[in-house]
């Protein structure tokens, strides 16, 4: 595509409400990681469940409308958020200033932070201790963001970085000792390794990263949609949906919700 072409479909993103044609079609194409444990994932059988695909499904019920969740590469979901291939991006998706140039984002309804898992063996209890080791991060993640961001947190220590599509293929690395540590979701590391067979052999390690909020992205645009998501977002707060969903993903209601 030609950069007036490129520059046309941003432009086009920033400037179209498309409210009217979601409502019209009564569905909503929402971009996620699928393998992104508890926020949306497949079980062995193949369904997706998780967290947000249970909010969103009660968000857009309130409006007669059905989510279509579209798996997508996590490294291209702004372009494909742009590109019109989606609607919404909505997967443990974080709220970042660099994010905020290019996507709009709904209210925050979960806090998350970056956390250092390793190997219990490894006897790594501090951000320094990864000090010529290896490092796993997931591409186009905020954990990666933050990490190139704010080098003197954990970057300056660590040997080496390698990057994965899916933290599930960071995870056999580290428990074949191919990276010592993983940086990653908390909500990731605590719902993963708390359903591995062997929980204490793994530690999770806080970073020293800011916390992070948990929001929906869309299209600058799409201030309608927008608006809607937040009015649902707090009606199902009020009504204890939130509540009830927190409560079944992460065995508490308090989970820093805003």
């Amino acid at each position: 595509m030609s950069l007036s072409g490129c520059t046309n479909v941003k432009k086009k993103a920033d400037t179209t409400d498309t409210w009217s044609q979601i409502v019209a079609k009564k569905k909503v194409v929402i971009g996620l990681d699928d393998s992104f444990v508890p926020m949306g994932f497949r079980e062995k059988n193949g369904k997706l469940v998780g967290y947000d695909i249970d909010l969103a499904k009660a968000v857009f019920k309130l409006y007669g409308i059905t989510p279509d969740f579209q798996t997508i590469d996590w490294s291209m979901k702004e372009t494909e958020l742009r590109n019109q291939t989606i609607d919404l991006i909505w997967n443990g998706y974080t709220k970042t200033t660099s994010r905020a140039k290019n996507v709009a984002f709904s209210d925050p309804y979960l806090t998350n932070e970056q956390v250092l898992v390793t190997k219990t063996a490894q006897n790594i209890t501090s951000t320094a201790d990864m000090k010529g080791k290896i490092l796993g991060l997931q591409s186009g993640s905020s954990g990666y963001q933050a990490y190139i961001d704010q080098p003197k947190v954990l970057k300056q220590y660590v040997k080496e970085a390698i990057q994965y599509d899916t933290f599930n293929n960071a995870f056999m690395d580290l428990d074949v000792n191919r990276i010592q540590g993983l940086l990653i979701d908390s909500v990731y590391a605590n719902y993963y390794v708390s359903h591995k067979s062997d929980p204490s052999s793994y530690r999770t390690v806080k970073t020293g990263f800011a916390s992070e909020s948990f929001v929906v992205g869309m299209r600058k645009g799409d201030k309608t949609l927008r608006k809607k998501i937040n009015r649902a977002l707090k009606i199902l707060k009020e009504n204890g949906t939130i509540d009830r969903l927190n409560k079944k993903w992460f065995g508490t209601t308090n989970t820093n919700t805003n």
